[in-house]
């Protein structure tokens, strides 16, 4: 069965008599806050039921049809029931949590023990739904939260293939991006983001190995908070890594992110995720332990002068481009500059950590790391699934690699799955020296490097990264561009990442807050200041810090949302190109069609070809 029957079918389950398509598309909720909606329940204005519709209206209307954006790869069948029970309760005055009632999104890697697949986007994992909730679903389950659907993703969170194309997968298809049908959402929660951007849900969540949380966010204009690695259960998860995943929320603002990571956190140790009972890779071995004070509500912290009197460290490495034959273009770089003044003008100090002579630490082990971790991991989660094909025993990843092999006309029409083919071949000794992986951080990886040495090496890149910067200047985070913008999505190419800077987190575990900074543009000369044309896609910055120091970067990311409203001036238009100005090209005019002249008595007597 294809996936957009398979789509269809569970579609049809929710639609009213008449077709949501046809109707008119909802928008009195769009851009609505937690807070604006909780209130207008608690009132009596709005009811879960009414909100959950409108959302499945609009998801029908422009995500399946319309635009096609195609972020969503399931509804949940059982939504509406979810959002009367939580009407029903509170009538009775019960409240379970911040997103009581709430419709929220999950990443079709997210186990949820009910009538849908979770399938990473991969047919391997179709078949019978996983048997429990992950950790985070039933969170939100036992806060009341109504969960809408499953947003797609790109394959096997991104991690199959170096040629991969992000925001598509085989079940799901390509996804799009609000603001350009013709851009890239980024991955690899690619659906959560332009979901989160479209108004399909009020939040979603995501996960991230390595940028794709903030990426998507950064792509399709909103806030994504990746948590410190343990701070969220990964427990029914499809594992990238145990070392750096870590699941999320992507909100159109702060404080409904910082809502969201207060409803799925692990405050301690629960049960089925040893990393919420301890420390990401940065801080072991340090002497520092986890928080026993972590917050319940971290709404509490977004402030509107977040920015004031703090001290923020800039750095631009990487910024010119991956490839120093594809620069980063100029107008992004003046974006990003833009944002920097603005930390300035909202009583930020800013220092410039390239400027004064510091340096990271590379995260040189992540590669090597990832590869050996998803061999094992996935094999483990493997384990949890029953009634799917990667599944059957004895299931390992060579199971999912033989899977893809024999349905290549749907899982690798556009790449291949170089990277598992890579990933199988790792030695499961963790000090067996591999030469094909090398780094210069230590003296003996100089020729090889063992799986020990690459957690010793990624452990370092927190000390000697985050840590060092945030001591030796006494700064309250580190701030840089997070991606460059959306690129045209390419399926014979590939992605276009020019820059990203997700990996100075990504290895030691670390938090990121991305929040929407600037809309790079093009202006006609430096006289001409005014004469510009917006290319219509959104660029972020990045806050970052030390383990569980969530608090400070959602105060830091809400006091620069509240001084440049970056999203709120500037929403998604699914405008089928972008730019859309200034590239409609000429209006034809159709030649004038004139009668023929009478034929005159002599026309047949002329000679021909003269």
């Amino acid at each position: 069965m294809t996936a957009p029957v398979i789509r269809n079918l569970l579609l049809a389950a929710l639609l009213l008599p008449t077709s949501a398509a046809a109707q008119n598309v909802p928008t009195q909720h769009n851009e609505a806050t937690v807070a604006q909606l909780q209130a207008e329940m608690a009132s009596g204005m709005l009811t879960s039921e009414k909100l959950t519709q409108e959302y499945i209206t609009r998801i029908l209307a422009l995500d399946q049809n319309g635009p096609g954006v195609n972020a969503i790869i399931e509804l949940n069948p059982d939504a509406l029931v979810m959002a009367r029970n939580a009407d029903a309760l509170r009538r009775q005055g019960i409240v379970l949590g911040p997103l009581h009632g709430i419709p929220v999104l999950l990443k079709d890697n997210i186990d949820t023990g009910d009538k849908m697949q979770t399938s990473a986007g991969s047919f391997a994992l179709v078949g019978m739904p996983a048997r429990r909730d992950s950790t985070v679903a039933a969170n939100l389950r036992a806060g009341g939260a109504v969960i809408l659907g499953k947003t797609n993703l790109s394959e096997w969170a991104n991690f199959r293939s170096f040629e991969s194309i992000s925001g598509w997968s085989g079940r799901g298809g390509q996804t799009h991006n609000p603001y350009g049908i013709d851009r890239n959402p980024c991955g690899s929660s690619s659906g959560s983001g332009a979901a989160a951007s479209a108004n399909f849900a009020t939040v979603s969540f995501g996960s991230e190995t390595d940028g794709s949380i903030v990426c998507p966010a950064n792509a399709n204009g909103v806030v994504g908070i990746k948590p410190t690695v343990g701070l969220t259960s990964r427990a029914g998860v499809v594992p990238i890594s145990h070392t750096q995943d870590t699941v999320g929320p992507h909100g159109r603002t702060v404080a409904d992110a910082a809502a969201a990571l207060s409803a799925i956190q692990s405050r301690s140790f629960d049960g089925r995720d040893p990393a919420t009972g301890g420390v990401p890779l940065g801080w072991q071995g340090t002497g520092k332990t986890r928080p026993t004070n972590i917050p319940t509500d971290y709404t509490q912290f977004v402030k509107p002068d977040g920015l004031q009197g703090k001290r923020l460290g800039v750095t631009r490495v990487g910024l010119n481009g991956f490839d120093p034959f594809v620069p980063t273009p100029g107008p992004v770089l003046d974006a990003f500059e833009e944002a920097v003044e603005a930390l300035q003008n909202a009583g930020a100090t800013v220092i410039d950590l390239d400027a004064m002579g510091f340096t990271f630490s590379p995260a040189d082990g992540e590669f090597f790391i990832l590869l050996y971790d998803f061999k094992f991991d996935v094999a483990k989660y493997f384990a949890t699934r029953v009634g799917v094909p990667a599944a059957v025993p004895p299931a390992t990843l060579q199971t999912a690699i033989d899977f893809n092999n024999a349905h290549a006309d749907t899982e690798m029409p556009f790449f291949n799955q170089d990277i598992f083919d890579l990933a199988e071949t790792m030695n499961p000794d963790p000090n067996f020296c591999d030469p094909r992986f090398t780094s210069s951080v230590l003296p003996t990886t100089t020729t090889c490097m063992s799986y020990n040495d690459a957690l010793k090496i990624d452990h370092l890149a927190g000390v000697n990264g985050i840590d060092a910067a945030l001591a030796k200047f006494n700064l309250d985070a580190v701030v840089s561009a997070t991606d460059n913008p959306a690129w045209a999505t390419d399926l014979l190419y590939g992605d276009h990442f020019i820059f990203g800077t997700s990996g100075l987190a990504a290895g030691p575990g670390y938090p990121i807050v991305q929040v929407p900074a600037a809309f790079p543009k093009l202006c006609a000369s430096p006289t001409q200041p005014t004469n510009c044309t917006q290319y219509g896609v959104p660029l972020g910055i990045s806050f970052f810090g030390t383990a569980f120091s969530e608090p400070t970067l959602i105060k830091l990311a809400s006091g620069f949302e509240a001084a440049t409203q970056v999203r709120a001036h500037n929403l998604p238009t699914f405008a089928a190109t972008a730019p859309s100005t200034n590239v409609q090209g000429t209006t034809l005019t159709a030649p004038h069609r004139h009668a023929a002249p009478p034929a005159s008595a002599n026309a047949k007597k002329v000679p021909h070809h003269l």
